[in-house]
């Protein structure tokens, strides 16, 4: 495919006897935007990946996240997100009991000296029947986040825009195939990166967009015999 680029590119006084986990402001529950938000976000990333709510989770924290994850409440956002709960869900503070309600397996394991990885990094490693994923995500603050990583693949995308991820052969043409399609479709691209195993290889294409695809371009596209996969991931608020 080779790579290709387009360029368009208070807290609120606690009530006394509050838990860490109430709601400090419109949008959130728990103790801290990174901890809390960008940890659900990262997860229901995760799961619009997967293709729907994980029977298995083995869930790595690190670095930052490794030392406060319990105290921060991240174990309970990242199992809220999981279950695709949304930030400001008041379940949030729940989470653990009601994934043992509804039979959700999990394993957290922590990785305090990951120098490589930002500092508030989370790999999910999701099973649903026989389908897996892997994904690599960062919490930035302020709820923000980037998905660094989709099963070994370079990602970088925040979920802040309507995303498309196509796992294909390294056909030539096939980047300008794909945004002719997408234009077809009203779809303006804010932002369009590859990565791929080789030359020759699979690849991964990551498209961002300011708006969905329509459900028949999105089965166009699945239809495609050099095409392997195709993920949309609707804007994550």
């Amino acid at each position: 495919m080779g790579s290709f680029a387009f360029a368009s590119h208070i807290c609120a006084p606690m009530a006394e006897k509050s838990s860490i986990f109430d709601m400090i402001g419109p949008v959130m529950i728990g103790p801290s935007s990174s901890h809390t938000a960008g940890v659900v976000r990262i997860a229901k990333a995760a799961v619009n990946v997967l293709g729907g709510i994980p029977d298995e989770a083995d869930i790595t924290f690190y670095n930052s996240f490794a030392r406060t994850y319990e105290g921060h409440g991240s174990d309970r956002a990242i199992l809220a997100g999981l279950m695709d709960f949304n930030t400001d869900d008041k379940r949030i503070k729940e989470a653990i009991k009601i994934a043992g309600q509804q039979g959700l397996k999990y394993h957290f394991k922590s990785i305090g000296n990951a120098s490589t990885l930002h500092p508030n990094s989370i790999r999910l490693k999701l099973k649903k029947g026989s389908h897996e994923v892997e994904i690599l995500g960062e919490s930035k603050g302020g709820g923000i986040i980037n998905i660094a990583e989709v099963d070994g693949f370079k990602a970088d995308f925040s979920t802040s825009l309507h995303t498309t991820i196509i796992f294909a052969d390294d056909v030539k043409g096939s980047i300008a195939f794909i945004a002719n399609v997408l234009a077809h479709d009203d779809c303006n691209i804010a932002t369009m990166s590859v990565s791929r195993k080789g030359k020759n290889d699979l690849a991964c294409l990551v498209i961002e967009m300011d708006s969905g695809i329509k459900p028949v371009t999105f089965e166009y596209l699945k239809s495609l015999s050099w095409i392997k996969e195709v993920i949309y991931i609707p804007q994550i608020n």
